[in-house]
Formats: C-alpha cells, sequence, structure tokens
C-alpha cells in the first residue's frame, strides 16, 4: 500500500509550522548552530499529532484498568489451566470478549503512530542537496533548500550517526541514547503506577515495550536521521506528561498491586 497520502499530511503539518515560526519572529539564520524554525516545526508536529491521538491514549488507560479489573478471574482461570496452556488462552480470550476487554489496546497508540514515524522518516531521509525531486509532496524548491541545510548544532537535520563525522556522531549518540533512555522511562512509568499484568500475553507486551523497543533503537537509532529523533524524544516527553496527567485523572485500581522500581527492572 502507497504511503503517499501520508508523506503528504507529514510535509503539510511540518511545513505549516515551519511557516508559523518564521512568520512569529523566529529567526531563520543559525543561532548556536541551529535553524530553530524547523526544530520548532518537528517538535510541534508531535503536538499536533498528540492531540489527534489523545481519545485514543485515555481508551488505552480505559481498557488497562478493565484488565486490572478482571485480575481475580484471570488468575482463578490460571489455576484452573495451569497444565493447558492452550485451554487457558481460550478461556481468557472468552472472558475478554465478555468483558469487553481488549489486552491489545496498550499497543494501540504506538501502531498509530508508526505511519508518521515512516512518513516522518521518508520525508527527512530525502531532504538531501543533491536530490531532484524538490517539489513531491508539497514542497516548494525553496523550501527543500532551507530544510534540507537546516541544522542542529551545526549538525545536519537528515544526518544519521552511521554517516556522520565526529561532530554528527557526538550529536546523534548523545540524542540516541536520549532517545533509547526516555523510551524506557515511558513505559516504567506505566508499569510502576498500574502494576504487571496477571495475563502471561499482556506481560510479555509490558516487558517488550519495556526492555525489547529501548533495545531495539540501540541498533537501528544509528540509521535515524537527526530529525527523526528529536521527533521521538519529543514524543516520548510528551508521552512521559500525558500520561503523569492521566494517571491521576485515571488512577489505579484500589485492589491493584502496583510494581515496585526493583519489580519493574527485574
Amino acid at each position: 500500500m502507497s504511503l503517499d497520502g501520508v508523506y503528504y499530511v507529514i510535509s503539510w503539518i511540518l511545513l505549516r509550522w515551519q511557516d508559523l515560526w518564521s512568520a512569529a519572529g523566529v529567526p531563520d539564520g543559525l543561532v548556536l548552530g541551529t535553524n530553530w524554525t524547523w526544530i520548532l516545526a518537528i517538535v510541534f508536529l508531535v503536538v499536533t499529532l498528540r492531540a489527534v491521538l489523545f481519545p485514543v491514549f485515555v481508551k488505552q488507560i480505559k481498557s488497562q484498568r478493565a484488565i486490572q479489573a478482571l485480575a481475580p478471574k484471570i488468575k482463578e482461570l490460571q489455576e484452573q489451566h495451569k497444565d493447558e496452556p492452550q485451554k487457558l488462552q481460550a478461556a481468557m480470550m472468552e472472558l475478554y470478549r465478555a468483558e469487553k476487554a481488549n489486552p491489545l489496546m496498550g499497543c494501540l497508540p504506538m501502531l498509530v503512530q508508526i505511519p508518521v514515524f515512516l512518513g516522518l522518516f521518508h520525508v527527512l531521509r530525502r531532504l538531501t542537496p543533491d536530490n531532484l525531486g524538490t517539489t513531491r509532496y508539497g514542497w516548494t524548491a525553496d523550501q527543500f533548500y532551507d530544510a534540507s541545510h537546516a541544522t542542529l548544532f551545526t549538525v545536519p537535520l537528515p544526518a544519521h550517526f552511521s554517516g556522520g563525522d565526529t561532530t554528527v556522531k557526538l550529536v546523534a549518540g548523545i540524542l540516541v541514547v536520549t532517545m533509547m533512555l526516555t523510551t524506557y522511562l515511558t513505559s516504567r512509568q506505566m508499569i510502576l503506577k498500574t502494576g504487571w499484568a496477571e495475563d502471561p500475553q499482556q506481560k510479555m507486551i509490558q516487558r517488550l515495550m519495556l526492555y525489547g523497543i529501548p533495545v531495539s533503537l540501540l541498533v537501528s537509532g544509528v540509521l535515524f536521521p537527526i530529525g527523526v529523533v528529536i521527533y521521538w524524544v519529543t514524543n516520548n516527553l510528551f508521552t512521559l506528561a500525558q500520561q503523569q496527567w492521566v494517571l491521576r485523572k485515571f488512577p489505579p485500581l484500589v485492589n491493584a498491586k502496583p510494581a515496585t522500581p526493583a519489580q519493574a527492572d527485574q
């Protein structure tokens, strides 16, 4: 399936924010070796996306609360079918259907963001001065030129760790480590507040999000353009703040047993 539609939407939002910050008087020239209008455009692309996804995020929390409420029933099923994994899985799926709880809802916000991430990755990767398709996805030649030469602390936004000089590797390395750390913290924050799931499938998803994704970023992050890493770090910071607000508004159930910091790292 073609992602051209996603590329057009990402480009449109990015360009509108860049226009807005330019009109607001943010300097287009280099300040600290950085083109701030383009950095802010990426940051507010995150704000736009998170605002659109906020209802999905709230549904995620409500679904997790519903699964928490089922913890005693899940434990009974685990005892009842402890030597019959297939029957246990079928019984738990039936329980989820009856109670209208979805154990996969926890991954939904991330899954919805995948096309956006791929779109931004593609848009930024093609921002090279020798690219002839400067006006694709609604860009003008001038916008393309400005973006392809935009920098963060003198490092071009399309640059990445694996293909850069010492300065690129330093800036990209710091950003990749920050991306890994904030990705870990967003998952840990949720688990500390809600506790480990009783359902083995849900617990496996929690462990994957807590450890698997941050570790995978150590490998894949070196290939991400600087602009994409900025997007990811900003998204994580926004998520941390948003989760804190939602967890206060929709607190864990009284009978839930939240994980301790030591348990979250076991």
